[in-house]
């Protein structure tokens, strides 16, 4: 889950069809009542392939050091089979928590929330 603190480093990614909009730099404070999206990653491409591939490399460029992210979740979606395969709907995330709960041998809780 993301967190509050001071980001103590940012770098963020760029290049053709990748953009960062976000207001936070390094030695920000995100403070404890804060909109959890402090950046958010957009990214183009001819196909859902490449454009998902451009994803990947732009979410493993960027670091934001001192506070907890949700990149890692982000990278982990980006490699799943279903999400690739653009066999998602509104209920994409309760099924990716879930598998993702089995796969690690944690137990999904009732209401979404998960024991870790």
């Amino acid at each position: 889950m993301p967190s509050p603190g001071r980001i103590t480093g940012l770098r963020v990614p760029g290049g053709p069809g990748v953009r960062v909009d976000t207001y936070v730099y390094s030695g920000y404070t995100v403070p404890s009542f804060y909109d959890s999206m402090i950046a958010k990653v957009i990214v183009h491409a001819r196909t859902r392939e490449l454009a998902i591939a451009r994803m990947k490399r732009a979410l493993e460029a960027m670091v934001i050091e001192g506070i907890k992210t949700t990149i890692p979740l982000h990278l982990k979606i980006m490699d799943d089979p279903r999400f690739r395969a653009g066999d998602i709907s509104t209920s994409f995330m309760e099924y990716f928590l879930a598998r993702t709960d089995r796969k690690n041998g944690r137990e999904a809780v009732a209401g979404g929330a998960r024991r870790v």
